[in-house]
Protein backbone atom coordinates (compact mmCIF):
# COMPACT_ATOMS: atom_id res chain seq x y z
CA UNK A 1 0.00 0.00 0.00
CA UNK A 2 1.39 3.35 -0.60
CA UNK A 3 1.46 6.17 1.98
CA UNK A 4 0.70 9.57 1.47
CA UNK A 5 2.96 12.34 1.20
CA UNK A 6 2.39 15.19 4.23
CA UNK A 7 1.31 18.76 2.66
CA UNK A 8 2.00 21.33 5.58
CA UNK A 9 -0.82 24.05 5.37
CA UNK A 10 -0.97 26.73 8.55
CA UNK A 11 0.01 23.55 10.83
CA UNK A 12 -2.28 21.11 9.48
CA UNK A 13 -1.70 18.30 8.05
CA UNK A 14 -2.97 16.55 4.54
CA UNK A 15 -2.52 13.83 2.38
CA UNK A 16 -0.73 14.32 -0.69
CA UNK A 17 -0.09 11.79 -2.91
CA UNK A 18 2.84 9.32 -3.12
CA UNK A 19 5.63 9.59 0.11
CA UNK A 20 8.78 11.25 -1.04
CA UNK A 21 12.17 10.09 0.82
CA UNK A 22 13.77 13.75 0.57
CA UNK A 23 10.78 15.12 2.98
CA UNK A 24 6.86 16.52 2.70
CA UNK A 25 6.05 19.28 0.51
CA UNK A 26 5.12 22.66 2.17
CA UNK A 27 2.12 25.10 1.64
CA UNK A 28 2.99 28.43 2.87
CA UNK A 29 0.63 31.74 3.18
CA UNK A 30 2.09 34.84 3.27
CA UNK A 31 0.81 37.86 4.86
CA UNK A 32 1.83 40.42 2.66
CA UNK A 33 0.90 44.45 2.92
CA UNK A 34 0.74 45.82 -0.43
CA UNK A 35 1.51 49.76 -0.95
CA UNK A 36 0.36 50.35 -3.63
CA UNK A 37 -2.71 48.40 -3.87
CA UNK A 38 -3.55 49.60 0.16
CA UNK A 39 -4.51 46.40 1.25
CA UNK A 40 -3.29 43.35 2.82
CA UNK A 41 -3.15 40.44 -0.09
CA UNK A 42 -1.85 37.02 1.03
CA UNK A 43 -0.53 34.59 -1.42
CA UNK A 44 0.64 30.77 -1.16
CA UNK A 45 3.92 29.23 -1.42
CA UNK A 46 4.20 25.84 -3.03
CA UNK A 47 7.93 24.57 -1.72
CA UNK A 48 10.09 21.83 -3.73
CA UNK A 49 9.64 18.76 -1.83
CA UNK A 50 13.36 19.05 -1.27
CA UNK A 51 13.57 22.47 -0.43
CA UNK A 52 14.64 21.75 3.42
CA UNK A 53 16.99 19.49 2.63
CA UNK A 54 18.83 21.75 -0.09
CA UNK A 55 19.85 24.71 1.72
CA UNK A 56 22.64 25.96 -0.73
CA UNK A 57 19.68 25.22 -3.87
CA UNK A 58 18.16 27.84 -5.29
CA UNK A 59 14.61 27.46 -7.33
CA UNK A 60 12.82 28.93 -10.34
CA UNK A 61 9.52 30.26 -9.36
CA UNK A 62 6.05 30.10 -11.22
CA UNK A 63 3.51 32.53 -10.29
CA UNK A 64 0.42 30.75 -10.56
CA UNK A 65 -3.06 33.55 -11.42
CA UNK A 66 -6.27 32.97 -10.28
CA UNK A 67 -9.76 33.36 -12.37
CA UNK A 68 -12.02 36.02 -11.56
CA UNK A 69 -14.09 35.54 -8.40
CA UNK A 70 -11.64 33.15 -6.67
CA UNK A 71 -8.44 34.18 -5.05
CA UNK A 72 -5.15 33.02 -3.81
CA UNK A 73 -5.79 30.02 -2.05
CA UNK A 74 -8.15 28.62 -4.98
CA UNK A 75 -5.29 26.74 -6.81
CA UNK A 76 -4.81 24.64 -3.93
CA UNK A 77 -8.34 23.84 -2.47
CA UNK A 78 -9.62 23.30 -5.77
CA UNK A 79 -6.74 21.13 -7.68
CA UNK A 80 -4.14 18.90 -6.81
CA UNK A 81 -1.70 21.31 -7.69
CA UNK A 82 0.35 20.38 -4.44
CA UNK A 83 0.60 16.99 -5.76
CA UNK A 84 1.83 17.62 -9.36
CA UNK A 85 3.98 20.25 -8.07
CA UNK A 86 6.08 17.78 -5.73
CA UNK A 87 7.39 16.33 -9.21
CA UNK A 88 9.05 19.33 -10.18
CA UNK A 89 11.77 21.31 -8.52
CA UNK A 90 9.56 24.65 -8.81
CA UNK A 91 8.84 27.28 -6.21
CA UNK A 92 5.06 27.74 -7.09
CA UNK A 93 3.55 30.94 -5.68
CA UNK A 94 -0.38 31.73 -5.44
CA UNK A 95 -1.04 35.80 -5.58
CA UNK A 96 -4.39 37.44 -4.41
CA UNK A 97 -5.31 38.92 -7.36
CA UNK A 98 -9.01 39.82 -6.20
CA UNK A 99 -11.10 40.45 -9.47
CA UNK A 100 -8.77 43.32 -10.95
CA UNK A 101 -8.02 41.33 -14.11
CA UNK A 102 -4.03 42.24 -12.87
CA UNK A 103 -4.44 45.46 -14.32
CA UNK A 104 -3.48 49.21 -12.97
CA UNK A 105 -7.27 50.02 -12.95
CA UNK A 106 -8.69 52.98 -15.17
CA UNK A 107 -11.44 54.08 -12.53
CA UNK A 108 -9.96 52.75 -9.44
CA UNK A 109 -6.62 54.51 -7.99
CA UNK A 110 -5.57 52.38 -5.85
CA UNK A 111 -6.39 48.88 -7.66
CA UNK A 112 -2.95 48.41 -9.34
CA UNK A 113 -2.48 45.13 -9.95
CA UNK A 114 -0.26 45.19 -12.87
CA UNK A 115 2.63 47.52 -10.72
CA UNK A 116 1.47 45.16 -7.67
CA UNK A 117 2.97 42.10 -9.30
CA UNK A 118 5.99 43.38 -10.65
CA UNK A 119 6.99 45.92 -8.21
CA UNK A 120 6.35 44.49 -4.99
CA UNK A 121 5.29 40.69 -4.92
CA UNK A 122 8.27 39.58 -6.95
CA UNK A 123 10.70 41.02 -4.84
CA UNK A 124 8.89 39.82 -1.44
CA UNK A 125 9.03 36.75 -2.80
CA UNK A 126 12.88 36.71 -3.52
CA UNK A 127 13.41 38.67 0.13
CA UNK A 128 11.82 35.68 1.79
CA UNK A 129 12.80 32.18 -0.64
CA UNK A 130 15.70 30.79 -2.54
CA UNK A 131 14.77 32.03 -5.80
CA UNK A 132 16.80 32.16 -9.12
CA UNK A 133 16.12 36.05 -9.42
CA UNK A 134 16.54 37.29 -12.80
CA UNK A 135 13.57 36.67 -15.34
CA UNK A 136 15.16 33.49 -17.46
CA UNK A 137 13.84 31.49 -14.49
CA UNK A 138 10.13 33.07 -13.66
CA UNK A 139 7.27 31.62 -15.33
CA UNK A 140 3.69 33.58 -14.75
CA UNK A 141 0.49 31.05 -15.61
CA UNK A 142 -3.16 31.22 -14.50
CA UNK A 143 -6.85 30.51 -16.01
CA UNK A 144 -9.18 32.15 -17.10
CA UNK A 145 -8.87 35.74 -15.64
CA UNK A 146 -5.40 34.72 -14.71
CA UNK A 147 -4.77 33.19 -18.34
CA UNK A 148 -5.17 36.50 -19.98
CA UNK A 149 -3.14 38.41 -16.86
CA UNK A 150 -0.19 35.85 -17.31
CA UNK A 151 -0.02 36.39 -21.40
CA UNK A 152 -0.66 40.17 -20.67
CA UNK A 153 2.13 40.43 -18.24
CA UNK A 154 4.52 38.46 -20.33
CA UNK A 155 3.67 40.63 -23.76
CA UNK A 156 4.27 44.19 -22.03
CA UNK A 157 7.29 42.91 -19.67
CA UNK A 158 9.15 39.89 -21.53
CA UNK A 159 12.80 40.82 -19.74
CA UNK A 160 10.55 39.50 -16.47
CA UNK A 161 9.59 36.22 -17.89
CA UNK A 162 11.14 33.16 -19.52
CA UNK A 163 7.98 30.91 -19.93
CA UNK A 164 3.58 32.34 -20.10
CA UNK A 165 1.09 30.17 -19.97
CA UNK A 166 -2.62 30.39 -20.41
CA UNK A 167 -5.61 27.92 -19.37
CA UNK A 168 -8.78 28.67 -21.10
CA UNK A 169 -7.97 32.44 -20.88
CA UNK A 170 -10.39 35.37 -21.10
CA UNK A 171 -7.65 36.38 -23.94
CA UNK A 172 -10.11 39.51 -25.29
CA UNK A 173 -11.12 40.45 -21.81
CA UNK A 174 -9.88 43.97 -22.68
CA UNK A 175 -12.56 44.19 -25.65
CA UNK A 176 -15.22 42.94 -23.63
CA UNK A 177 -18.77 44.13 -23.94
CA UNK A 178 -21.31 44.30 -21.44
CA UNK A 179 -22.94 41.15 -24.06
CA UNK A 180 -19.57 39.21 -23.10
CA UNK A 181 -20.39 38.80 -19.49
CA UNK A 182 -22.73 35.74 -21.01
CA UNK A 183 -25.06 36.62 -18.09
CA UNK A 184 -22.97 37.17 -14.91
CA UNK A 185 -23.12 40.57 -13.89
CA UNK A 186 -19.76 40.33 -11.93
CA UNK A 187 -17.83 40.05 -15.42
CA UNK A 188 -19.24 43.61 -17.04
CA UNK A 189 -18.49 44.75 -13.38
CA UNK A 190 -15.23 44.22 -13.20
CA UNK A 191 -13.96 45.43 -16.56
CA UNK A 192 -15.83 48.33 -16.42
CA UNK A 193 -13.69 48.99 -13.35
CA UNK A 194 -10.63 47.77 -14.44
CA UNK A 195 -10.38 48.86 -18.14
CA UNK A 196 -13.15 51.77 -18.43
CA UNK A 197 -15.40 52.20 -20.97
CA UNK A 198 -15.30 51.01 -24.74
CA UNK A 199 -12.22 52.90 -26.82
CA UNK A 200 -10.19 54.02 -23.32
CA UNK A 201 -5.99 54.08 -23.28
CA UNK A 202 -6.59 51.52 -20.15
CA UNK A 203 -8.34 48.91 -22.87
CA UNK A 204 -6.10 49.73 -25.44
CA UNK A 205 -3.14 49.41 -23.82
CA UNK A 206 -3.88 46.35 -22.03
CA UNK A 207 -5.40 44.27 -25.61
CA UNK A 208 -3.41 41.40 -25.98
CA UNK A 209 -4.19 41.49 -29.39
CA UNK A 210 -3.22 45.02 -29.96
CA UNK A 211 0.18 43.99 -28.33
CA UNK A 212 0.67 41.25 -30.29
CA UNK A 213 -0.44 42.97 -33.84
CA UNK A 214 1.77 45.92 -33.08
CA UNK A 215 5.10 44.12 -31.82
CA UNK A 216 8.36 44.98 -33.88
CA UNK A 217 10.39 41.87 -35.02
CA UNK A 218 12.93 42.77 -32.63
CA UNK A 219 10.52 42.84 -29.71
CA UNK A 220 8.81 39.49 -30.88
CA UNK A 221 13.04 37.71 -30.76
CA UNK A 222 12.97 38.90 -26.64
CA UNK A 223 9.28 37.24 -26.17
CA UNK A 224 9.61 34.42 -23.23
CA UNK A 225 8.33 31.34 -24.45
CA UNK A 226 4.26 31.43 -24.54
CA UNK A 227 1.76 28.46 -24.28
CA UNK A 228 -2.16 28.62 -24.54
CA UNK A 229 -5.17 25.48 -23.66
CA UNK A 230 -8.28 25.81 -23.97
CA UNK A 231 -11.20 23.16 -24.39
CA UNK A 232 -13.44 22.17 -27.07
CA UNK A 233 -16.45 23.28 -25.53
CA UNK A 234 -15.44 26.43 -23.43
CA UNK A 235 -16.95 29.60 -24.69
CA UNK A 236 -13.91 31.48 -24.75
CA UNK A 237 -12.35 29.15 -27.47
CA UNK A 238 -12.72 31.57 -30.06
CA UNK A 239 -10.48 33.88 -28.68
CA UNK A 240 -8.56 31.31 -27.83
CA UNK A 241 -7.97 30.22 -31.44
CA UNK A 242 -7.74 34.00 -32.89
CA UNK A 243 -4.80 34.80 -30.53
CA UNK A 244 -2.72 31.65 -31.54
CA UNK A 245 -3.46 32.30 -34.80
CA UNK A 246 -2.26 35.71 -34.54
CA UNK A 247 0.62 34.38 -32.87
CA UNK A 248 1.69 32.01 -35.88
CA UNK A 249 1.19 34.89 -38.39
CA UNK A 250 3.41 37.00 -36.65
CA UNK A 251 5.81 34.12 -36.27
CA UNK A 252 6.14 34.03 -32.08
CA UNK A 253 7.34 30.96 -30.77
CA UNK A 254 3.74 29.21 -28.65
CA UNK A 255 2.23 26.58 -28.40
CA UNK A 256 -1.68 25.95 -28.35
CA UNK A 257 -3.82 22.76 -27.47
CA UNK A 258 -7.32 22.08 -27.44
CA UNK A 259 -9.20 19.08 -25.62
CA UNK A 260 -11.92 17.75 -24.91
CA UNK A 261 -13.43 20.01 -21.96
CA UNK A 262 -15.71 22.99 -20.70
CA UNK A 263 -14.98 25.95 -18.39
CA UNK A 264 -14.22 23.71 -14.85
CA UNK A 265 -11.52 22.47 -12.35
CA UNK A 266 -11.90 19.29 -13.83
CA UNK A 267 -9.93 20.40 -17.16
CA UNK A 268 -7.65 22.86 -14.96
CA UNK A 269 -6.72 19.72 -12.68
CA UNK A 270 -5.09 18.38 -16.02
CA UNK A 271 -4.03 21.75 -17.59
CA UNK A 272 -1.51 22.53 -14.60
CA UNK A 273 0.06 18.99 -14.87
CA UNK A 274 0.89 19.73 -18.06
CA UNK A 275 1.65 23.67 -17.18
CA UNK A 276 4.20 22.55 -14.49
CA UNK A 277 6.05 20.42 -17.33
CA UNK A 278 6.64 22.74 -19.24
CA UNK A 279 7.77 25.21 -17.07
CA UNK A 280 10.35 22.53 -15.83
CA UNK A 281 11.45 22.48 -19.30
CA UNK A 282 11.84 26.05 -19.72
CA UNK A 283 12.85 27.13 -16.67
CA UNK A 284 16.55 26.90 -15.52
CA UNK A 285 17.58 25.33 -12.72
CA UNK A 286 20.96 25.57 -10.27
Amino acid sequence: MKRSALVLIGGLALAAGPLRADGPTRVETVSFKSTLVGQTLPYNVVLPSDYAQSPDTRYPVLYLLHGLSDHYSTWVLHTNLVEHAARHRLIVVTPEGNNGWYTDSATVAKDKYESYFLEELISHVQSRYRTLEDGYARGVAGLSMGGYGALKLALKHPDEFAFAASMSGALGAAQFTEKDGGGWPLVWESILQAFGPLGSPTREANDLFGLVKGMSDERVRGLPYLYLNCGTDDGLVRSNLALAGLLTEKRIPHEYRQQPGVHNWELWDKQIREVLELASQKLPRR
